[in-house]
């Protein structure tokens, strides 16, 4: 019993000792300790998503620093891949534009016959005359677009950011003039007679549109349209003036023309090469600081080892996920069109074309539009009865699932649709965000088509398919196996029972 209790003893001496050493590492008593709130410290194992974050007395150990810094870069760079989407849009405009000749401001791309599904152009409508340009204000200083009447366009600058409109919602009503577009910070002097649009950046892009008489055949009206464009429109440097290059116009109807920007690592590459060409102003201290985090800074070469690489690899594809997450099934109230019941959206969040609220930026609805669609003016947000366009976009089916090519779905639009002009069903790929091809040539249907069929009651049923349903070939649009499509439903001069949304399209439903 004695040798029991001396040996009990002991033990206890022993765990005593052996606390008190353990309580003196974990918490030393000296003279100026207090106690410190957990909330400060970092312990020395964390569980997070990206594993287990290990620390000695709060600071990192060499696999948690590589793991944090490879999150911090990485997020980073997904952070300006989706910031940077509207500058890398117009940025492939400009290099598509390029690709075809249009390489000078005065050279025009022009789609004489309209636009088929080989141009690859985020959203481009196969209804309207287009013509785009580009002005290099670092290479030509202060540029004249000389605009004839009946057209109507916008001047975006190199953020995607809205300029000025011209044309019919332009300062010159539609009756056209000369509009001088001045480089950034220009200091020096401006003649009188023209309407003067300062840009923050020496890229700028000109998307015009032709006006289609509607008292002619349409026949007749698209190359009135074009032969518009072609004698009167003048593009030139000011300090040309007296002597205006001649104009170059290039049809590009039919024509294969990439203007999509990429989901890969060349994005940060055009990203650097894009930073180059813009003065110092062009970006704020935030943007600037993320994009130099990654590598990205103007006057430097971008040259990223293996690591970086890999990382911003990995972010262009993280960056590219997100995008068409917030593309195909946007969680912001704004973009619904008739609410969350409905799978109809819009491209403007509650029409705003800032994509702000309240002084600050609404992230995912900036990346839904500039990732699918182009041209920012306030005009294309503002919705008269009978007069310019509106658009309702589609791209799951009733049930919100995606719509699968190799499936035959059908739209109903119930009776006398309220255009006063005409209304269009555009299909589109998922994958480029243009017209779907197909083995039809314009991936459109609507009430100009002289083939589709109306209902007895005046309502419409437009079947989507890969072969049209017996008796509805006119009221067919083709879909392919193994890729999925979606639409976009405009109504030119839209009235009001569209407008205050008495009347709306039925949702797309699943046939078979």
């Amino acid at each position: 019993m004695k040798t029991k209790r001396i040996v009990v003893r002991a033990i206890v001496a022993v765990s005593v000792t052996l606390a008190g050493i353990n309580c003196w590492a974990q918490s030393p008593k000296l003279k100026m300790t207090t106690d410190i709130p957990k909330s400060i410290t970092a312990p020395d194992k964390v569980e997070t998503s990206l594993g287990t974050l290990e620390y000695f007395d709060g600071v990192p150990r060499p696999k948690t620093v590589e793991t944090v810094y490879d999150y911090l870069d990485r997020s980073r760079a997904v952070q300006v891949f989706l910031n940077s989407i509207p500058a890398m849009s117009v940025t492939t405009l400009r290099e598509g534009q390029a690709s075809v000749g249009a390489d000078t401001c005065n050279k025009i791309c022009i789609w004489d016959s309209l636009m088929d599904s080989e141009s690859l152009l985020l959203t481009g409508n196969t209804s309207t005359m287009y013509a785009v340009g580009f002005l290099d204000l670092q290479k030509d200083g202060p540029s004249v677009i000389d605009l004839p009447p009946g057209m109507l366009g916008i001047l975006d600058d190199m953020e995607f950011h809205y300029m000025s409109d011209l044309g019919v919602a332009g300062p010159d009503k539609g009756k056209g003039g000369k509009f001088l577009v001045l480089p950034p910070g220009y200091k020096g002097d401006v003649p009188e007679g023209y309407f003067v649009v300062p840009s923050k950046t020496n890229g700028v892009w000109v998307f015009m549109r032709g006006y289609l008489d509607k008292s002619m055949p349409l026949e007749k009206a698209i190359p009135a349209a074009s032969a518009n464009i072609r004698n009167s429109l003048k593009v030139y440097p000011l300090a040309t003036k007296d002597k205006p290059p001649a104009m170059k116009f290039i049809n590009v109807s039919g024509k294969n023309m990439n203007t999509i920007l990429p989901n890969d690592f060349s994005f940060f590459e055009k990203l650097h090469a894009l930073i180059q060409t813009e003065p110092e102003s062009y970006l704020g201290p935030e943007a600037k600081g993320m994009m130099a985090a990654i590598g990205i800074e103007k006057g430097k070469p971008f040259n990223p080892d293996a690591r970086m690489k890999k990382i911003l690899t990995d972010a262009a594809a993280i960056g590219n996920a997100g995008a068409r997450a917030i593309s195909y099934f946007p969680r912001d109230p704004g973009n619904l069109l008739y609410g969350k019941d409905s799978t109809w959206v819009m491209a403007y969040a509650d029409k705003d074309t800032t994509f702000t609220r309240n002084g600050a930026y609404r992230l995912d609805p900036r990346v839904l539009f500039h990732f699918g669609y182009i041209c920012v003016s306030p005009a294309m947000a503002v919705t008269v009865a009978g007069k310019g366009s509106d658009y309702g976009l589609n791209m799951l089916d009733s049930n919100k699932q995606v719509l699968d090519g190799s499936k035959t779905y059908k739209l109903h639009l119930p009776p006398n649709p309220p255009a006063k002009d005409f209304w269009a069903v555009t299909m589109y790929d998922t994958q480029t965000r243009s017209q779907l091809q197909t083995d039809q040539q314009f991936p459109t249907l609507g009430s100009q088509d002289k083939g589709i069929k109306k209902n007895a009651d005046g309502s419409y049923d437009i079947y989507f398919a890969p072969k049209a349903p017996q008796g509805q070939e006119g009221n067919w649009l083709q879909t392919i196996p193994g890729k999925s499509w979606w639409i976009g439903l405009r109504m030119y001069g839209p009235l009001q029972p569209w407008i205050n949304k008495t009347w709306r399209p039925g949702e797309i439903n699943l046939v078979k």
